[in-house]
């Protein structure tokens, strides 16, 4: 096995691995739970309420 073998299996397990995370991110039963982590930035009231209980929780 030379270093040529070598490159061939890596590239093979990275594009491997490419596929696998592709094929998670877009599978129909994460779809909700991506759509819910993308509005979390735009969510003012979730972050404010959050900000309360962290100002009060510091407060003796």
């Amino acid at each position: 096995m030379d270093i040529l073998d070598l490159q061939i299996v890596a590239t093979v397990s990275a594009f491997v691995a490419f596929i696998g995370v592709a094929w998670w991110a877009y599978s129909p039963k994460n779809i909700k739970r991506f759509e819910e982590d993308a509005q979390l930035a735009l969510d003012d009231e979730d972050i404010q309420a959050l900000a309360n209980e962290q100002r009060n929780k510091d407060k003796p």
